[in-house]
């Protein structure tokens, strides 16, 4: 909020885990409207899973999209009147369930490696096995060997391109210590793909303000 009185933006893009919606019984979220009201902004918001974007990930996030005094349209930006292929079809009482993408496996079954189709919440991790920080997300081979996800892996299944994270130079003997730097940025980042669809639904609706405002002007003066 500090940033937000600084600059006064027109829009703004906020994203949290969605838990920040039953946190305290819901007080802590209310206390982010409340936050943004004051400071003249109208709200909406919508919880988005990364899933439904073309990403290999179970990752639900809440977006909170807040325009200045300005509510027309703030409802398209993260809703939309049309269903795309990542909407799950309506349910029929009498229909197969379908199989959980979680006991989904892909890979060689013979010589591995072996995954889930689907992957849990990545987060911030240590480059080192700590306890269970890794027990939900891991690469296993028919013989029995059991690894975690590499950083290189961790970008794909976040959306990232390979080797996004890793610094053009640094000294090999920090290996563990980049290691760890790459999964805590990939585990705290925002989904990519999720990240476009909500920026350029944001941007399609603040240009179409501005050309509605450019034609009432025009009108006007041409009046």
């Amino acid at each position: 909020m500090r940033l937000v009185r600084g600059r006064n933006p027109r829009a703004i893009i906020l994203e949290n885990v969605h838990g920040l919606l039953s946190s305290h019984g819901g007080r802590d979220f209310a206390v982010v409207l409340k936050a943004l009201d004051e400071l003249g902004y109208d709200v909406s918001w919508r919880v988005l899973n990364s899933k439904d974007f073309g990403v290999p990930q179970q990752r639900r996030r809440v977006y909170i999209v807040a325009m200045h005094r300005d509510r027309r349209g703030l409802g398209e930006v993260l809703f939309e009147p049309e269903c795309g292929d990542g909407h799950p079809t309506k349910g029929r009482p009498n229909g197969k369930k379908s199989p959980s993408l979680f006991q989904t496996i892909i890979g060689d079954t013979e010589r591995g490696p072996l995954v889930k189709s689907l992957a849990h919440c990545i987060y911030a991790e240590s480059a080192r096995h700590t306890g269970t920080d890794w027990s939900r997300n891991y690469v296993w081979y028919p013989d029995g060997r059991v690894r975690r996800f590499t950083p290189n892996e961790v970008e794909r299944v976040q959306g990232f391109p390979v080797d996004w994270t890793l610094p053009t130079s640094f000294d090999e003997r920090q290996a563990d210590r980049i290691d760890s730097l790459r999964y805590h940025a990939v585990g705290n980042a925002v989904t990519p793909p999720v990240a476009q669809w909500v920026g350029e639904r944001l941007w399609s609706v603040l240009v179409a303000q501005d050309v509605e405002m450019v034609r009432q002007t025009t009108t006007v003066a041409a009046e």
